[in-house]
């Protein structure tokens, strides 16, 4: 089944498309489903999110946001890769792809947002347990560059104006049968017209 809009002319856009449930005044509004079906001896149906080229102005931007509430918690957006019942589950990857000639790659922001009158929202990055081999690792790496200094990794505690600012804590992993895990802070090697930091 294709529902699709008709290519535009010379002069115009081609037509929106709009998928969306109704209001309503005094119970929950109508869910809005898109999925495929399940597989027995073959793949999954995969689903698309795509926006086209363009020749001029920025691109077009592909946005999804959670609904707001007046009298309790906002939804949430929940984003799950697929489960891997024999083997791994599936990966998720939020880039920004490579730029051009005459500008730098798109910036990614993880943040929660602002209180007025409570906590922030915590941000958590972290990897799961692992029964039989090895949890994951978690990796914050700077890129290189051929101009200039390199980029910098700086992480701060919170500032508070009534009591004490945030803690920062680093600690190696517990080894409960033998060693705990070694902690290394140290700088690279220099070239050979430098020092090292």
């Amino acid at each position: 089944i294709t529902v699709r809009s008709i290519n535009a002319g010379d002069a115009g856009t081609s037509g929106m498309l709009v998928f969306s449930s109704g209001s309503s005044s005094s119970g929950n509004s109508g869910a809005l489903i898109v999925g495929t079906g399940a597989a027995t001896v073959g793949r999954g149906g995969m689903m698309l999110l795509s926006v086209g080229s363009g020749t001029s102005g920025a691109g077009g931007s592909l946005q999804g946001s959670a609904g707001r509430s007046t009298v309790n918690t906002g939804g949430a957006v929940s984003l799950v890769s697929g489960e891997g019942t024999a083997t791994s589950s599936g990966m998720i990857s939020i880039q920004s792809l490579n730029a051009g000639l005459d500008g730098s790659s798109g910036m990614l922001v993880f943040s929660s947002g602002s209180s007025s009158s409570g906590n922030s929202g915590a941000l958590e990055l972290g990897t799961g347990t692992a029964t039989d081999g090895r949890s994951g690792m978690i990796l914050l790496n700077v890129g290189s560059g051929t101009s200039g200094a390199g980029g910098s990794l700086q992480g701060y505690a919170g500032r508070s104006t009534v009591n004490t600012g945030g803690a920062i804590s680093v600690a190696s992993g517990e080894g409960t049968v033998t060693s705990s895990g070694m902690i290394i802070l140290r700088s690279i090697n220099a070239g050979d017209a430098g020092t090292s930091g």
